[in-house]
């Protein structure tokens, strides 16, 4: 198995609440306390307060800016859902897998974790990607 080092910065991880709110606003593009508030609470009962330290807390963490409105502020992801789950994967590899990630789909294919079908789109997005394609 390969072994590779890398150094990457590491954000502090979301929590479950902090996911959901991360969905609101990747779902929306984009958005104000009060619209990311009408999202999150169809599911959970929260004040619009706690959404609002919610945002602010995961713009500090670095996953969100924002830009002024008039008196709102309109919050923006700084990166889409896919590079956060690639980090958090890669952190996985580093942690418990040496650094390999052959070791971890070896793994998950040992797990029975991937289905067959999981990994036929597997294969053929590497082969699709060896070609030069996208």
């Amino acid at each position: 198995m390969t072994k590779r080092t890398r150094s990457i910065r590491v954000k502090a991880p979301l929590t479950e609440l902090e996911g959901a709110v991360m969905q609101a606003v990747w779902d929306s593009g984009s958005g104000s306390v009060e619209a990311v508030h009408q999202i999150v609470s169809r599911k959970r009962d929260l004040k619009e307060a706690t959404i609002r330290t919610l945002l602010r807390r995961l713009e500090h963490k670095g996953y969100l800016r924002h830009e002024e409105d008039g008196r709102a502020y309109v919050y923006h992801a700084i990166e889409p859902s896919s590079g956060i789950a690639a980090r958090a994967v890669r952190q996985i590899i580093d942690r418990f897998c040496q650094g390999s990630v052959e070791e971890l789909v070896s793994g998950m294919v040992d797990s029975n974790v991937l289905s067959i079908a999981e990994l036929k789109r597997l294969e053929d997005f590497v082969r699709t990607r060896r070609k030069g394609g996208k």
